[in-house]
């Protein structure tokens, strides 16, 4: 049943949301027992791309050489379990069945050195207040250091809080919904989410969220950043 055509799914200039309902699975180059639903790439005029890859027992990802980010979803990788994340990984494979985010961007280099590979949890970081609102947390996951060219934090708001402002900036966005759900203004446009769904925000797009519901929202997001 196609629901007559209806989709949440929408693709404008400077923006997309896209859902569950439109993804569209095929292996990239290189995957073994992995196949990847690809939310942005450069075809998109994104300046990086991101997929989620779904992994069979024994799955693995294709060599990289880019720079490459990996965020446990669901199941487990040699990585860690859900939450777990790495940068430059040397390998991504899967110990069972396993769903994970996966960021890749070509590095911009400055007069640091380049970043070395890390392996981490969310768990394990400190979630910081945004502004001065307790019902807005934030986890750096990334370190906050100029050798660094792109960050990635997962933010928490409690049930009814939202962005302090409409934010319109330079930096480019990958986001995807981990749980909860609410509004999404991006543009002109104002767009109800879920955990499940991915938007980009291309630079300048002005962009603003606020959590509806009885349950938390939480999503990942990336952004260029340090250049």
């Amino acid at each position: 049943m196609q629901n007559l055509g209806f989709t949440r799914s929408a693709y404008r200039k400077d923006h997309l949301l896209l859902t569950p309902d439109t993804f569209v699975r095929a292996p990239l180059p290189g995957m073994v027992k992995c196949t990847a639903i690809v939310h942005a790439a450069p075809a998109l005029g994104a300046r990086f791309a991101q997929y989620s890859a779904e992994f069979e027992p024994g799955g693995k990802l294709g060599p990289c050489s880019l720079q490459r980010f990996v965020y446990v979803l669901e199941g487990e990788l040699n990585i860690g379990g859900p939450g777990c994340y790495a940068y430059q990984p040397e390998e991504v494979s899967a110990v069972g069945a396993a769903r994970a985010a996966v960021i890749e961007k070509e590095y911009v280099s400055a007069q640091a050195a380049h970043p070395a590979p890390l392996n981490s949890s969310e768990a394990d970081i400190r979630p910081r207040p945004l502004g001065d609102d307790p019902d807005l947390e934030v986890r750096v996951l990334m370190p906050e250091d100029p050798a660094y060219d792109f960050a990635v934090n997962t933010m928490t708001f409690q049930p009814g809080a939202s962005l302090p402002m409409v934010e319109i900036h330079v930096m480019e966005h990958g986001l995807l919904m981990l749980e909860g759900g609410g509004i999404y203004r991006l543009g002109d446009c104002w767009y109800p989410v879920t955990a499940g769904d991915f938007i980009w925000m291309a630079p300048y797009c002005p962009q603003w969220f606020g959590a509806l519901g009885k349950q938390p929202a939480r999503y990942l997001i990336y952004k260029d950043w340090n250049r």
